[in-house]
């Protein structure tokens, strides 16, 4: 039972990340772009990102509980060698979201309140850059855990 609970949370915390990623990188930030201006679009981020990564960090809490308890039931040191790269993968993910979290953000919401649009243009491109990494960290990441088995064999 705790094996199905810990992987039902690990997925519902793939989703909610690296679903909220694709989305906002794929479909928001270019429609965004496309139909606001500075002063409207970088207070929209500021705020849909403030939302976000409340969940994300709910979602990386769920990620690095349920990863590490399936990790020990493997034998830990002794897991598959795809389900190491998945935790090895995923805590970069988590460094690179932190760094996120904590300095580009943070300057982002400093310059919305100050209405300085192009340090906010800025903070708001080095989100981009590294969203962008972390997308294709994750969508690496989840074809490690769904096709690992006969990549890694």
């Amino acid at each position: 039972m705790v094996t199905e609970l810990s992987r039902w949370l690990h997925v519902m915390g793939v989703i909610v990340w690296v679903g909220g990623m694709f989305f906002a990188y794929m479909a928001l930030r270019p429609a965004a772009a496309q139909v606001l201006a500075p002063p409207q679009r970088l207070p929209l981020w500021h705020r849909t990102l403030a939302r976000f990564f409340q969940w994300v960090w709910l979602s990386v809490g769920l990620l690095l509980a349920s990863g590490l308890q399936m990790t020990i039931g493997m034998g830990g040191h002794a897991a598959p060698l795809h389900v190491k790269l998945m935790l090895i993968l995923g805590v970069i993910m988590m460094i690179v979201f932190a760094h996120v979290s904590f300095a580009p953000f943070g300057r982002l919401g400093r310059a919305v309140a100050a209405e300085d649009w192009p340090a906010g243009g800025v903070a708001l491109g080095q989100i981009r850059r590294l969203v962008g990494i972390n997308l294709v960290l994750g969508i690496v990441t989840v074809t490690i855990a769904t096709a690992g088995r006969l990549i890694f064999r």
